[in-house]
Parts: structure tokens; C-alpha cells; sequence
């Protein structure tokens, strides 16, 4: 899974990385010159938005589905439930930050549909900042917070192979020592 996993996030990254260089090259959203690369910009970073999202969703199942496994083996090969509370410790540890990602990718695309010129919201800014800047400062947020749970993740799930590791060889162990097929 950390192979899958880092490919996936890989290019969540940068593709977020990619929307932010687009908006960054943005001069003027309402010149005419602009429009092919606000285009890009918000094609992509929906596309961003959703890819992001899907690789947290991945990391959630996988967790929900070892986690599933672990419970069940743990149980049938009368295990310790070390092995299981610690793989729940894990995925329990991660599902806030996946969330905190979601909700600021949300977030971002908020700001920049109401920094957009073209939408009707006419969102002129907040605490003294114009839309065009917090929707910046959100983003840069987002691409930051994505990149930190990403890496949380990725140990997360490292670790949770070593667990399903460990209880693979233990019911290796008990169907050597029982004479069942291996």
C-alpha cells in the first residue's frame, strides 16, 4: 500500500502545486489575455480538489478494511488485541487530519470562486485583505496542510503494514504448530 499510496499522493501534490503556479501566473482575472489560464486554473484545481479528496478517501478505506481484517483474524486465532488497538490508534490518528484537508480544500475553492471577477458573490475581502490575497493565503494553507498529512498518513500506513506483518507471521506460527496448510 505505501507504493500506491505514494504515487497517489505524488501527484495529488502536484497537481495542487501546479493549480497554485496557475494562479500565481493570474495578473488581471478580468483582462481577456488572462481568461485561457483562469480556465486552466479552475478546471484544474477542481480537478485537484477532487483527487485530493480521493486519496484521503483511499487512506480511510484501507484503514477501514485492515482494521476489519485485523479485528476478525485477531479474534479467530484468539490473538492478542495489541495488534488491533494499535492499527484503530492509527487510522483514529489520521481521520481528523484527513478531514482538516478536506474542509480546506473546500475552503479554498471558496475563496476563489468569490475572488472570481466573473462571479456575482462581490466578495471585496476580509480584515483588510482583498479576495484575490485570502484566497492566496488559503491556498498556500491547503497545499502545506496537504503535503504535512500526507506524510502523517504515509507513516500511518507504514506502520499498519508492519501490524498486518506481524499478525500474518503469528497465524503462520499457529498454522504451522496446528499442522494446517500455510
Amino acid at each position: 500500500m505505501t507504493r500506491i499510496f505514494l504515487t497517489l499522493a505524488s501527484v495529488s501534490t502536484l497537481l495542487l502545486l501546479t493549480v497554485f503556479v496557475l494562479g500565481l501566473n493570474i495578473d488581471d482575472p478580468k483582462a481577456i489575455e488572462s481568461q485561457p489560464l483562469v480556465s486552466w486554473h479552475l478546471m484544474l484545481a477542481l480537478t485537484g480538489l477532487v483527487f485530493a479528496a480521493l486519496v484521503h478517501a483511499v487512506v480511510l478505506t484501507y484503514f477501514m478494511g485492515t482494521g476489519r481484517w485485523m479485528e476478525d483474524v485477531c479474534k479467530t486465532y484468539q490473538l492478542d488485541e495489541s495488534w488491533r488497538l494499535e492499527s484503530q490508534r492509527l487510522k483514529y490518528r489520521v481521520i481528523p487530519w484527513m478531514c482538516v484537508c478536506i474542509l480546506l480544500l473546500l475552503t479554498t475553492i471558496g475563496f476563489g470562486a468569490a475572488a472570481d471577477p466573473a462571479s456575482r458573490m462581490g466578495f471585496s475581502g476580509w480584515a483588510g485583505l482583498s479576495a484575490s490575497t485570502l484566497h492566496l493565503l488559503v491556498a498556500l494553507t491547503t497545499v502545506g496542510c496537504n503535503v504535512f498529512v500526507n506524510v502523517r498518513e504515509f507513516q500511518a500506513i507504514e506502520r499498519n503494514g508492519q501490524l498486518v506483518q506481524g499478525v500474518l507471521e503469528k497465524v503462520r506460527e499457529i498454522r504451522v504448530t496446528r499442522g494446517l496448510p500455510v
